[in-house]
């Protein structure tokens, strides 16, 4: 029976309260429907009545009158649970340690550390010069750069080999793009050097007086040329380093881990090449390996060797090594150091003088594996099911030590390290987590049989004496796309949930590379479906398993887990009470026509392109916009940031606009538009908790969790 006007507000507890009784809520805003219609080159046609909600310039009064009326909408909708958002933020910021700090790392004779203050959104960058009893140098204090401003954000930062310039890239818009500013360290003083429309942070040259930068193309966005910007000189003169015609390639710059080449990294989704030049003399950068379709590869150098991990005839990537003078004769100067393997996947690596220290993917887990020059290689000992662990800050190639990362649901992030001479581990630290008691959790890993056999890893975290009796909510999480595994770690807030009885699930589905290479091959293009049944068998294996009850069921999932949040909606309505699809590209059809977009020709090798057909039917068979039907939803809750850069906000917009055109419950549909940020939501690490407890309370509400 579906539930109408007062009678469904009355039931879901959705009353707005005024001084003389209850009230019942506005109707949803109505977008007009504009017919329009999108041309794919070999002739097919769709009608999308709502592509006028496409404003580049995001000006058009007509449409920011809309996105308003929807956020007037959800104030509406989300004002009976406000009390339990309010309750739900001082609990997750009541487990974060208002003045903490990072661990400090030595770089060329300064310990460098970052921190905050209590109270405060943004952190302090700082040094000390030869050991942390000495003055502090604060080098960046973002929260008084962050003051009025809606938006903030550092997005890297560089000091120059001689310690004297600091040069960092911050945006107070949320698009990504860029400035890139120089302070002299010495004096405090802010040079008049200013680069706009940068992607990511500056390197310097050895001498520390050129930055190399990304140059970002003003319309797609797309980091298009690097150049390099003489200190104390207009950046209109920059000189151009390289150019690059592909539009299927994103560039990065960086540094070798000995400091001796810069090199440039050219990445598209099956293929790589990186140029390297001395950086004593950076004019002229040279391929390590030419690029070539299907062949990716990425080189580093310490120890008086480079260290080159590929996928050349190894799917789940090898190690190899060239020697100093080989290392631009291409790939015929390599010898295998690591050989291919056929259940152990290679994500990272760090050379370091006496030893490799490499990230590997094995049972779902990401652990690290030490190489020492001499004797036999050990994997780093983890104590949990469900864990990652992840190379840290380790800036110098001469130590014996390395330092990395450890996490899992059930653990705060802990900074170790261990010696690779003779596997001796430090713990640095535990980050603080006030209040919070791992002994009350547990965590597992469980294995899910999909519907063609495949067996899918999920994390689990839920409280102790929990009970599989199938009474339980359920919040379910994956993302599922370009190969990004996520991986199990400590957030403050779903403690939040556990105390309440929930289970949190995250689901390692195919997509990303938890289970090696094939596991992504098998979640993209052709075969993208498999993300989408992955999840969906996840969830119904785990309300058979008695995890959750139906009709209890949560799913959360953003960006590209945004595509997967809407591609279920569509596929099994009935498994999930209700969604969250944050910044969700759920338009792939139109997108993926659009070269003007920022990221779509990047993106060809991950969906497919569909100017072709074949690519252009399956896309459209799972295109969460293109196949939303007169059928009953569940509740949802949408976000998006009008300056996303990543995945634009007319895509939420319009696909909410159908949704509240055709579905036929009456279930709440909630459609959050932050005015002021891009792809990442509001900047401040205290400012986005705000954000996730708006989100938690609506789905307590809707899964009918008690306080």
């Amino acid at each position: 029976m579906k539930l109408g006007g007062m009678a469904f507000a009355a039931a879901a507890g959705l009353l707005l309260s005024t001084g003389t009784g209850a009230q019942e809520l506005p109707k949803p805003p109505v977008a007009e429907k504009r017919p329009h219609v999108v041309k794919a080159p070999f002739g097919a046609e769709r009608t999308d009545e709502y592509y006028w909600l496409r404003d580049d310039t995001r000006k058009d009064p007509a449409v920011l009158a809309y996105l308003t009326a929807e956020n007037a909408y959800a104030d509406a909708v989300l004002a009976p649970t406000k009390p339990v958002a309010a309750k739900l933020f001082a609990e997750t910021v009541s487990r974060i340690k208002q003045d903490d700090s990072t661990v400090p790392w030595l770089m060329r004779g300064y310990w460098y550390y970052t921190r905050f203050e209590a109270g405060a959104d943004y952190p302090i960058l700082a040094r000390r010069k030869g050991s942390m009893d000495a003055p502090e140098e604060i080098l960046l204090d973002q929260q008084a750069m962050a003051a009025g401003k809606s938006f903030f954000q550092v997005a890297g930062w560089a000091v120059s080999q001689d310690n004297r310039y600091l040069a960092w890239a911050d945006d107070d818009v949320g698009r990504r793009q860029y400035v890139v500013r120089v302070k002299d360290l010495a004096t405090g003083r802010m040079l008049a050097d200013t680069i706009p429309n940068v992607d990511e942070a500056p390197v310097w040259s050895n001498d520390g007086k050129t930055l190399f930068y990304i140059d970002k193309d003003p319309v797609t966005l797309l980091s298009k040329r690097i150049k390099a910007h003489a200190i104390g000189t207009a950046s209109a003169d920059d000189r151009l380093v390289h150019d690059e015609k592909d539009d299927s390639y994103y560039l990065s710059i960086t540094r070798t881990s000995d400091d001796k080449f810069l090199c440039i990294y050219l990445s598209a989704t099956v293929s790589t090449e990186q140029r390297c030049a001395s950086a004593d003399d950076p004019r002229e950068f040279v391929p390590i390996a030419a690029r070539e379709r299907d062949f990716e590869y990425q080189a580093d150098h310490a120890g008086g060797r480079w260290v080159v991990r590929t996928n050349w005839k190894a799917p789940n990537f090898r190690l190899m090594t060239a020697a100093d003078a080989d290392g631009f004769k291409g790939r015929a100067a390599w010898k295998d150091l690591v050989p291919a393997s056929a259940d152990v996947f290679i994500e990272d690596f760090q050379p370091f003088d006496g030893f490799l220290a490499i990230e590997e993917r094995s049972g779902g887990n990401k652990r690290l594996r030490i190489l020492p020059a001499k004797g036999e290689a050990r994997h780093v000992a983890a104590d949990e099911p469900a864990y990652s662990m992840t190379l840290d800050t380790n800036p110098d190639p001469a130590s014996a030590w390395l330092r990395y990362r450890y996490d899992s649901l059930l653990s705060p992030t802990a900074t170790w390290e261990v010696n690779a001479a003779t596997g001796e581990r430090r713990l640095l630290k535990v980050k603080a987590a006030p209040g919070y008691d791992p002994a009350k959790y547990v965590t597992e890993r469980v294995w899910v049989t999909a519907r063609d056999g495949a067996k899918v890893p999920v994390s689990l975290i839920y409280a102790k004496g929990f009970r599989k009796d199938g009474t339980a909510a359920l919040l379910q999480e994956a993302y599922g796309s370009y190969g990004n595994s996520y991986d199990p770690e400590f957030t403050p807030k779903i403690a939040s949930l556990l105390d309440r009885g929930m289970v949190y699930a995250l689901a390692h589905i195919r997509g990303g590379q938890e289970m090696g290479r094939a596991w992504y091959e098998d979640g993209r293009l052709l075969k993208k479906q498999n993300s989408f049944n992955d999840f969906i068998d996840v969830t119904r294996a785990l309300v058979k398993q008695g995890y959750a009850a139906p009709g209890r069921v949560a799913a959360t999932g953003g960006s590209a887990g945004g595509l997967l949040m809407g591609g279920i909606a569509n596929m099994a309505p009935g498994d999930y009470r209700v969604i969250r699809a944050r910044v969700p590209f759920v338009d792939a059809v139109t997108t993926m026509l659009d070269a003007s977009i920022p990221l779509t020709t990047n993106e060809y090798d991950e969906w497919g392109n569909p100017e072709n057909k074949a690519y252009y039917d399956y896309i459209l068979g799972y295109s969460p916009y293109d196949n939303i039907a007169a059928r009953d939803y569940p509740a949802l809750f949408v976000t998006t940031g009008l300056w996303d850069s990543q995945v634009q906000y007319y895509e939420p917009a319009k696909w909410v606009a159908r949704l509240r055109a055709k579905k036929t419950d009456a279930n709440p549909l909630v459609f959050r538009i932050d005015m002021t940020s891009g792809h990442g939501g509001k900047s401040g690490r205290l400012e986005r908790h705000r954000q996730e407890a708006e989100w938690m309370a609506f789905m307590l509400q809707q899964l009918g969790v008690k306080e």
